[in-house]
């Protein structure tokens, strides 16, 4: 998925840096961007079929769906294979499958009549699959509770994307979810790859070896072009025209700050080995800006964990302005960099706090796998060995973490953890009765624009 952009039509979103996620894995074109192709290599038959074969169904074949199958299908966890997918666009699905098709030959085996279209479509492509297999839930934020709950209830894994409910009420359900699935020994697989990173791995262990000190603030940035959303020109469905541009809507898919930063929120938390128990926060647009989306542009929060540690989260979206994509941490030792841009694994300790080139201590070794491909072989090699592994309780409370901050800005409030956990707030509450002819939960106003969080107004808890 393209992720910045001076224009302001979706579509036309363009990389803010050089540097590329796995997860943009289709051009504008349809070709394939270049990535790692490993041949499976087979393993005892555990829990996949009598060929050892893992099946999976993609659901949602934007970008993201499409990267997270190709890591699939690369895994050296054993062979897999693709059988069924399901999208609302039937374009979308049509260039991911002439995608993985030209890279991964008779790895794709998704004739026509398994290729499902449609609000109800996940339900068609889960059925194809047989207990054991992999359903990869890729499609927006508002419908990853739905779709996860009902490949749980039909006895099948699941790797689901980021962000993973817009909303209280549907991080709760998946929390719930979570929970099924550990009864049913069910494996879930969820796309905060950076937990992956052999690298940052390396220094949270150096960090609970007490390599850094007692951890005293946590800094987190992602500040970049951003993008801008044009007027509902009308004459169409308002409902798809918003799902083909989630990042602009909250109900959607968390709108623009937890798509982009719930990563950051997650390296906190994990530095921490905690949940923040408060947020507060700035955040504003742009004057005079021309965007019709529900986005704010600047974001900047503040939270505070039980033992009054800090961790300060920011992001701005704007032209012209001083960019950055990293994460540092402070220690009473020496500071660290965790994190760097586009999520490299930019990983060193410093000799002290100040955090220059010329002042590293200590870099972990090169990491050999890309995180998006490990947490890949991790989840199939769980599943064929019936180990353990259920990311989605975790998932989930960083997902309640980034909407905690989120709230505070909105609100204009300081919003506590357990405010969180008892809040039942949901944006929409009908999703699983969608039709191509429903009308959008959210409409546009006189002048085609939607609806801004304006703090000491807003509630979103």
């Amino acid at each position: 998925m393209k992720r910045q952009s001076k224009r302001h039509t979706f579509s036309s979103l363009q990389a803010g840096t050089s540097k590329s996620s796995r997860r943009q894995f289709l051009s504008k074109s349809g070709r394939v961007l270049a990535g790692s192709l490993l041949t499976g290599v087979a393993l005892n038959k555990i829990h996949a079929a009598e060929d050892n074969t893992i099946q999976l169904a993609l659901v949602g074949c934007g970008g993201r769906g499409s990267g997270a199958a190709g890591n699939a299908l690369s895994s050296t966890a054993g062979p897999t294979k693709l059988v069924a997918m399901a999208d609302v666009f039937e374009d979308k699905q049509t260039r991911s499958y002439k995608a993985l098709s030209q890279q991964f030959g008779d790895k794709v085996d998704v004739p026509p009549d398994r290729r499902f279209l449609g609000f109800d479509a996940y339900r068609k492509a889960i059925d194809c699959l047989r207990p054991g297999d992999v359903m990869i839930q890729a499609t927006h934020a508002a419908f990853r509770p739905m779709h996860v709950e009902y490949a749980v209830e039909k006895g099948v894994n699941v790797f689901m994307e980021k962000s993973f409910a817009p909303d209280p009420g549907g991080t709760k359900r998946i929390i719930r979810i979570a929970e099924a699935a550990k009864k049913k020994n069910l494996k879930i697989g969820c796309g905060l790859m950076c937990r992956h990173s052999s690298a940052r791995q390396a220094l949270i262990q150096k960090i609970r070896d007490g390599a850094m000190g007692s951890i005293q603030l946590i800094r987190a940035y992602r500040m970049d072009p951003g993008a801008r959303m044009g007027p509902f020109p009308g004459g169409q469905s308002e409902l798809l025209w918003q799902i083909r541009r989630p990042y602009f809507f909250l109900w959607v898919s968390s709108a623009w700050f937890i798509e982009m930063m719930i990563h950051q929120v997650d390296e906190c938390c994990w530095i921490k080995d905690a949940w923040p128990v408060s947020a507060r926060g700035l955040g504003g647009r742009e004057p005079n800006s021309n965007d019709c989306s529900q986005n704010l542009h600047n974001y900047a929060i503040e939270y505070t964990f039980a033992d009054g540690t800090k961790a300060m989260v920011n992001s701005r979206s704007m032209q012209n302005c001083h960019n950055e994509f990293a994460t540092f941490v402070h220690g009473t030792k020496c500071a660290a960099q965790f994190s760097g841009n586009v999520h490299t694994p930019t990983v060193h300790t410093y000799k002290d706090q100040r955090t220059a080139k010329d002042n590293i201590a200590w870099r972990p070794e090169k990491e050999k796998v890309s995180p998006y491909q490990a947490e890949w072989d991790m989840l199939l090699s769980a599943i064929r060995h019936d180990r353990p592994h259920n990311e989605a309780r975790r998932a989930a409370f960083t997902n309640l973490a980034s909407i905690m901050g989120r709230a505070a800005i909105h609100s204009g409030k300081i919003i506590t953890w357990d405010e969180m956990l008892a809040s039942d707030f949901k944006f929409c509450s009908n999703v699983a009765d969608f039709t191509y002819d429903s009308p959008s939960p959210l409409q546009a106003d006189a002048q085609s624009r939607y609806p801004v969080p304006v703090p000491g107004k807003w509630t979103e808890i």
